[in-house]
């Protein structure tokens, strides 16, 4: 569909071209002012699925889009006088792309992302200070049951208690009964997420399940249950499980820091041994 839609554009706007440029094997769609538009280029950000007159329209409005840069551009080189300047910045800006694309490729090739859970978890207990709970966070268990569900007396049991049986009765009672269910005992999540899942509003709600651990609610159709098996409020210390992924990025972002601190120290080194550097 893609192609013959092309295919037909090609033939509408440059069924009269002649053959002037190297195009590199690509079949051009539209010129202007020396500048070409290629189908393969189009064809790349078509998107799938288009009937023949969507993807007639976006074609359109692409090459309309790509005439109005080049004719804006243009008009912008016309009226825009200190071009040295811009060039500084271009010549700049390029450099530090080519910098770059070579320190991350020394990183990858040179720098290992390991990081033992030893290194990881003295860092932590070494900057608590970096790592404090901004959302309130939970674990624990979530069961969501319509008011007819049977056992509910059982299920008020279960619920309260963490021990692998009852757990494991909430389990199977779940598979039939449940509207929803969640366990995290092993995990933490944001308290926000659990309270999503029922009609709990109050001005603190935080403060409310620190102090409150099993809680249930009822409304014209559910119950729900709530077990906070463990609950960090705002501001204080973060779960090192919870926070492990951001120490790695830390030591990591260090790690490559200091990698490249090195490299460059090394370099400009060698370029005073070999008498490269000239001062006057």
């Amino acid at each position: 569909m893609r192609t013959t839609c092309l295919g037909l554009l090609i033939l509408l706007l440059c069924g009269a071209c002649k053959e002037q440029h190297d195009h590199k094997g690509k079949t051009p769609l539209v010129e202007l002012d020396g500048n070409f538009l290629y189908r393969e280029d189009l064809e790349t950000v078509l998107p799938d699925g288009l009937s023949k007159d969507d993807s007639l329209l976006f074609a359109e409005h692409y090459i309309q889009n790509w005439a109005e840069d080049i004719l804006l551009y243009e008009k912008a080189q016309s009226n825009i006088p200190n071009s040295g300047e811009i060039d500084k910045l271009v010549e700049n800006y390029r450099k530090a792309l080519i910098m770059h694309a070579y320190q991350q490729a020394l990183i990858d090739q040179r720098l290992s992302e390991e990081i033992s859970e030893t290194e990881l978890n003295d860092y932590y207990t070494q900057h608590q200070e970096l790592f404090k709970v901004d959302r309130p966070l939970m674990k624990g268990l979530f069961i969501k049951v319509p008011l007819t569900a049977p056992q509910l007396n059982d299920v008020r049991r279960w619920y309260k208690t963490e021990n692998r049986e009852a757990v494991e009765h909430l389990e199977k009672y779940s598979l039939q009964n449940a509207v929803k269910y969640e366990y995290f005992y092993d995990k933490w999540v944001q308290m926000a997420d659990i309270l999503d899942l029922m009609p709990l509003k109050m001005p603190d709600v935080g403060q409310y399940l620190d102090k409150n651990r099993h809680v249930e609610l009822k409304d014209t159709a559910f119950y729900y249950f709530l077990n906070v098996g463990d609950f960090r409020g705002t501001g204080a210390q973060e779960p090192y499980e919870f926070a492990r992924a951001k120490v790695k990025d830390m030591m990591l972002n260090m790690k490559q820091v200091e990698f490249m601190k090195q490299v460059k120290n090394d370099m400009y080194q060698q370029a005073e041994k070999r008498d490269k550097i000239k001062y006057y």
